[in-house]
């Protein structure tokens, strides 16, 4: 007898091409039909897969949510294929996957910090809005209801994080939530400017308190956390600031979720009022982490498939290895992940 699914939100981070590892590991819980997804919340490259999931998902179920990823990472990949930010023959022969022997992407980033895209866009042109919107049926986005959606982004007047649901979701709210304020001017929605969700909310995981049915949560993790050895260069070192800093939401709210269910298990908080979440994480560090921060913006068709079979691959044995776990506990050992921190120096 086949066994009932287990209902599971799905937290998406943002990086950039590196989404395509998350398209895997969404791929191959489509097909493999153990999860039922509650919820999905999502950031900058996160909210792209998960617009392109929730479109698929109306029109038809697992397969459209399969079939619209591919679309979208597919005109991702065929609209940049005249772009001047290639990999170098060498990179090709030695298998680098970044550009950081291609001059432009370096006299891009020169210029991205001698002047804003105001100057250097003033049109505010932007083709990636243009693939969303050609890529994405919005009208089938706010139509999903088999599952509860998210879309973050920072507010860039009160630097807090603000939360876009399904049922107004439009291309503009997507964008914000990808908006990199040293690349693209920052998207006004009502008025209020908005820049990339990951400084607030890479991803958020407080919309689904309550809202979804479960308190089981699935990181799909991107960016590393722990990097040994301080950065050198000006690019390695910036490139450091970005990931601390996009990862710095996502540990405080796994931090908060560690305390109250500490409190929790210690009687000091009412399991009637507080709720025990169960935290899980999806990853391959020690297959992403070397690419480096610069292949985040290499959409070459192998690349991404590469990146897709590797989340695929990562999301099968994570299943296998922890299914039966879900509905019942935590696979995520969030005092130990904080010991740096001192939490192991608070009781419990």
């Amino acid at each position: 007898m086949a066994r009932k699914p287990k209902a599971v939100n799905l937290a998406l981070q943002g990086g950039g091409a590196h989404g395509a590892f998350t398209w895997g590991v969404l791929d191959h819980i489509l097909e493999d039909g153990r999860l039922q997804i509650a919820g999905v919340s999502g950031t900058s490259a996160g909210a792209m897969n998960a617009v392109a999931l929730a479109d698929g998902f109306t029109r038809n179920g697992p397969e459209g949510g399969r079939a619209a990823l591919d679309h979208f990472w597919r005109s991702m990949s065929e609209a940049a294929r005249s772009s001047p930010l290639r990999r170098m023959p060498i990179d090709v022969l030695m298998g680098n996957w970044g550009f950081e022997n291609n001059p432009v992407y370096h006299a891009l980033g020169a210029l991205s910090r001698m002047s804003s895209p105001y100057q250097l866009n003033p049109m505010n042109i932007n083709p990636l809005r243009d693939l969303v919107e050609r890529s994405i049926d919005f009208g089938m986005v706010r139509a999903c209801s088999a599952f509860k959606l998210f879309i973050s982004a920072t507010n860039v007047e009160t630097g807090k994080v603000k939360v876009f649901p399904r049922e107004a979701l439009t291309a503009d709210m997507v964008m914000a939530s990808a908006c990199m304020p040293h690349l693209y001017q920052a998207v006004e929605i009502d008025g209020v400017p908005y820049w990339d969700g990951g400084y607030m909310g890479n991803p958020s995981l407080f919309p689904f308190h309550g809202k979804t049915g479960t308190d089981d949560v699935v990181v799909i993790q991107i960016n590393p956390i722990e990097r040994k050895g301080a950065p050198r260069t000006p690019m390695e070192i910036q490139d450091r600031i970005n990931e601390i800093s996009f990862n710095g939401s996502l540990l405080k709210e796994l931090r908060a979720i560690d305390f109250v269910d500490r409190l929790i298990r210690q009687g000091k908080l009412s399991p009637d009022d507080y709720r025990q979440v169960r935290v899980h994480i999806i990853e391959n560090q020690a297959e992403l982490k070397p690419l480096g921060a610069s292949s985040k913006m290499n959409v070459e068709w192998e690349f991404l498939t590469k990146l897709r079979d590797l989340g695929r691959a990562t999301a099968t044995r994570w299943l296998d290895e922890n299914f039966e776990s879900i509905g019942h506990r935590g696979t995520v050992d969030l005092r130990e992940m904080f010991q740096d921190m001192g939490a192991k120096h608070q009781g419990g």
